[in-house]
């Protein structure tokens, strides 16, 4: 993580420390603790095929993602995939289909600082291929893509490299 913070936000001196590994503090006894953040990652399956979405923004702008996103406070992991499909592809998620697969530490490098995140994935499987509305502010191009040809190294994340590549084999 880069220290961006220099100065203590409780008394304004400039002896905040980062501990290079999780947390500031200061002389005057103030701590501020950088705790890993939730994010979903759903992979959408039809058969063969799974759903991915192109970035429209950074970090990894023009990278293949999966669908998903942060969690909020007070979201379970499962309301998380519920809110961020229907924000960014207007998918209404039946949670009964909604199978949690596993988690993967990760870092979202994000305007200079690297956030620590645990990425949850899960799968959806659905009934048929869909052509969603996707939020274009977030999501340029989406593509159904066999299993079988789903290169890791056209993905944005390393945590979504790693599951996938042990998930399509």
């Amino acid at each position: 993580m880069n220290n961006e913070l220099k100065y203590c936000p409780a008394c304004g001196g400039d002896t905040l420390s980062w501990d290079l590994e999780k947390k500031w503090s200061c002389n005057c006894g103030f701590v501020l603790f950088n705790n890993v953040a939730a994010a979903v990652a759903v992979i959408i399956r039809h058969g063969d095929e799974i759903f991915l979405t192109r970035r429209n923004q950074n970090p990894q702008k023009g990278k293949l993602d999966l669908a998903g996103g942060f969690t909020d406070p007070g979201e379970t992991g499962e309301e998380t995939c519920r809110r961020e499909l229907y924000e960014e592809l207007k998918l209404e998620v039946d949670l009964s289909r909604l199978k949690y697969m596993g988690s993967l530490p990760n870092i979202y490098h994000y305007k200079g600082i690297d956030y620590q995140t645990l990425d949850l994935f899960y799968e959806y499987t659905v009934d048929a291929r869909f052509e969603p509305d996707p939020e274009i502010s977030e999501i340029s191009e989406t593509v159904w893509i066999p299993k079988s040809r789903i290169q890791p190294d056209d993905l944005a994340f390393d945590s979504q490299k790693k599951f996938l590549k042990e998930y399509c084999s």
